[in-house]
């Protein structure tokens, strides 16, 4: 757990505030608009886009996560968050190409600018992460082949930079949108307990 905070605490100076601040105007210009937000991502990945998901939806965002049976079309003003630390998923490549031709907007959540995600997307947050890029692109691929990232921590250190950066710009659009914890628990499930 050291080892990951550390190397945490130490990417996150190489995080690009002017990108984290635009990325927060394309989320609060899509909640002023009423546009959707679909997010995307496979494995651990989907984990933190659903995560990060389920926040917007608690501050009042149209959220919404790909493949879920509630998932309404995407059209022209939404947005598109698709994560993958290697930017070369094929699952999120298929829905970000899909998204585009609806002429949503597309932002890429990922290590590698340069990647297919990174080439086809409008806007890149490059978070630190990965150490190695897969040879299989596919995911599922990889999970049937059993093929997995060397290094487990290291593998998943995207994935967990992206965590705490999501949760970091939940903080801050609570800050810019005047809201409180207490008005996040009005939209927080309470179904579970009954």
């Amino acid at each position: 757990m050291s080892s990951i905070t550390e190397y945490i605490a130490k990417v996150i100076n190489e995080i690009d505030s002017e990108m984290t601040v635009r990325f927060l105007k394309l989320l609060t210009s899509a909640l002023a608009n009423k546009n959707k937000i679909l997010v995307v991502g496979a494995g651990r990945s989907g984990l933190v886009a659903r995560a990060f998901a389920m926040r917007l939806m608690h501050l009042g965002f149209d959220v919404y996560v790909v493949g879920e049976t509630i998932t309404p079309s995407v059209k022209e003003g939404d947005l598109l968050i698709a994560v993958s630390g290697s930017g070369s998923t094929q699952i999120v490549l298929s829905v970000a190409s899909a998204a585009k031709k609806a002429k949503a907007t597309v932002i890429a959540v990922t290590s590698f600018e340069d990647s297919p995600l990174g080439k086809i997307s409008d806007f890149i947050v490059k978070i630190p992460g990965r150490t190695k890029v897969a040879a299989e692109t596919d995911y599922f691929a990889r999970q049937v082949m059993g093929l997995y990232e060397p290094l487990a921590p290291l593998g998943t250190l995207f994935e967990d930079t992206a965590m705490i950066f999501f949760d970091g710009v939940i903080y801050a659009l609570m800050n810019l949108l005047g809201v409180r914890e207490e008005d996040l628990k009005k939209r927080h499930a309470n179904v579970e307990g009954l």
